[in-house]
């Protein structure tokens, strides 16, 4: 069976391995390596083939042995597959699927790129590929933003009128999550954001666009596009793998994606206290085999103390301080059940934390079947009250409501 892997500096966000076990019959592993060990490897490491991503594209394409028209082009290589020479020796062969991924992803959002002024975020290989696609798009200017070039994040008003944003920095990708490199309300005329970041599914930059209504696209539609290429490059001279129809490529790219989206997607539950979102949620993590999170135990976990003897100590406002600290990790998490206090709807804060991985389902439930023992807030205020107060928050948090009328196990199904 081929070896075949990843390479890069810090690799524990990867999805590549998930993605290529559904593609092909051959191994796939993370090969994690500093800048010194990443050359030695390329050099002398026992692989068939190999992606390629940051900060080593262009360093692989400088070690190729040959380089495909496009990886030539570019400058940069994110693939990479072993192939023997006439006397025996060894080839590196290098290409750019992160082409082909990229013009996927533009062609699956359908947004129209010809004559549009477009600002690439970045100036590693990733950016030079955007911008080569960008351009046989037909796109308008297209200007490059780095740090410290001629075009940088200090002199962006100089580029207020475009209309299109593509991200190629890792600027807000897990665990930095919540971080972005501008501010898009600098862009009065932007019409469409493409953030090539896979993890979180939606990052600070994309949840800002969204908020200011501006479609927005995050990187894993190209990340399986480009690994779908990759894995036809790797087995090209494998008989047991012939050559795949493109229509049949396009319908695995989808495929793939699909699945992959909905497993990394969290289920998150928030809706009043005593709705039954704990007992929702276990029943979801049986019946799904996802990881289970309750918010409030972990707060309790994190401090020794029940939730009543926080309320008790600092109030309610010292308690939602620590809700959002710990939503702020459980939100960095993929493809897990999410159990929330009644109350996190309260803070906006902490509708991006909930909202960047996740799927946020509004448990609703009959105000009189409602459970407040060692609920705090349920104990110290009418419960209707309470529920006129949050309304309109759960509605504004929810992706979709789901009434628990029944036993937690019918709620569940509702819900999957």
């Amino acid at each position: 069976m081929r070896k075949c892997g990843l390479l890069g500096e810090k690799l524990g966000h990867s999805y590549s391995p998930e993605i290529h076990a559904l593609l092909g019959d051959y191994e796939y592993e993370l090969y994690e390596k500093t800048p010194a060990e990443a050359e030695v490897f390329l050099r002398h490491g026992e692989f068939d083939g190999l992606n390629v991503t940051i900060p080593y594209k262009k360093t692989a394409a400088a070690l190729c042995t040959d380089l495909s028209p496009a990886a030539r082009k570019l400058g940069s290589v994110n693939t990479i597959a072993v192939r023997t020479a006439e006397d025996g020796s060894r080839i590196l062969y290098g290409d750019n699927t992160d082409y082909a991924g990229f013009l996927s992803l533009v062609k699956k959002s359908r947004v129209a790129v010809k004559g549009c002024k477009c600002l690439v975020l970045g100036s590693g290989g990733a950016s030079v590929t955007v911008k080569a696609v960008l351009e046989d798009l037909g796109a308008g200017e297209t200007v490059v933003i780095s740090r410290s070039g001629a075009d940088n994040y200090e002199n962006l008003q100089k580029h207020e009128d475009a209309e299109l944003i593509v991200n190629t920095t890792p600027v807000g990708m897990y665990p930095g999550n919540g971080v972005k490199p501008l501010d898009l309300k600098t862009f009065p005329h932007l019409k469409a954001l493409f953030d090539i970041v896979y993890n979180p599914a939606r990052t600070a930059l994309m949840l800002q666009a969204e908020e200011l209504g501006v479609p927005a696209f995050g990187g894993l539609y190209m990340l399986v596009a480009q690994a779908e290429a990759a894995g036809r490059i790797f087995t090209a001279d494998d008989p047991a793998h012939p050559a795949m129809d493109p229509l049949q490529s396009a319908a695995d790219v989808q495929r793939i994606y699909d699945l992959l989206k909905d497993r990394q997607e969290n289920i998150v539950l928030i809706g009043m206290p005593g709705c039954g979102k704990t007992s929702v949620a276990k029943v979801l993590a049986e019946r799904t085999d996802r990881p289970l999170y309750d918010a409030d135990e972990e707060i309790e976990k994190r401090t020794g103390k029940l939730i009543p003897e926080i309320f008790a100590e600092g109030g309610e406002v010292g308690f939602r301080r620590l809700e959002t600290e710990v939503l702020a990790d459980l939100g960095k998490l993929s493809g897990v059940i999410l159990s929330t206090g009644g109350g996190c709807v309260t803070r906006p804060e902490n509708y991006p934390l909930l909202h960047q991985n996740g799927r946020i389902i509004w448990i609703q439930r009959d105000l009189e079947l409602l459970a407040k023992e060692g609920r705090p807030i349920s104990l110290s205020k009418d419960i209707n009250q309470i529920y006129v107060e949050r309304k309109e928050l759960y509605e504004t948090f929810a992706d979709t409501a789901v009434v628990n009328s029944g036993t937690p196990a019918e709620c569940a199904e509702k819900i999957l």
